[in-house]
């Protein structure tokens, strides 16, 4: 049994499948699921896990190159908004529905218990070497 970083057996086994330019979307509990990526819900109640807490315990797990997020989460959350903005020194912004688009080709999709709009983030994986 792992004894630190992330125990859910899905989510700890579906990272390490990950490879260099994979998609990772981190969402909240009312973005759209498309068909095709791999799912895990840690939804559990709304608000719980937040989308901060899960973001935080992937960004120690993954190496990140890249991260995408809406536009409108500058006017529409900006708890998301300023957490986004700390994590990444050059976060590139699109529409939502741009987002919704690029969410498809993602390899992994992992949906968080957040109730708040717009807490959305598609991480592009790096290497580390």
């Amino acid at each position: 049994m792992k004894k630190a970083g992330i125990l859910n057996r899905h989510l700890s086994g579906a990272l390490a499948e990950l490879g260099h330019g994979d998609g990772v979307l981190v969402c909240d509990a009312g973005m759209p699921i498309p068909a095709g990526p791999r799912v895990v819900d840690l939804a559990f109640r709304a608000g719980v896990p937040s989308f901060a807490e899960v973001l935080d315990g992937l960004l120690d797990e993954l190496v990140v190159e890249g991260a995408t997020a809406a536009e409108e989460v500058r006017s529409a959350n900006a708890e998301a908004s300023s957490l986004l903005d700390a994590r990444f020194t050059d976060l590139h912004l699109v529409s939502h529905e741009k987002l919704k688009e690029l969410s498809a080709g993602a390899r992994l999709i992992v949906r968080t218990g957040e109730a708040r709009p717009y807490a959305n983030v598609l991480l592009r994986c790096g290497v580390f070497f």
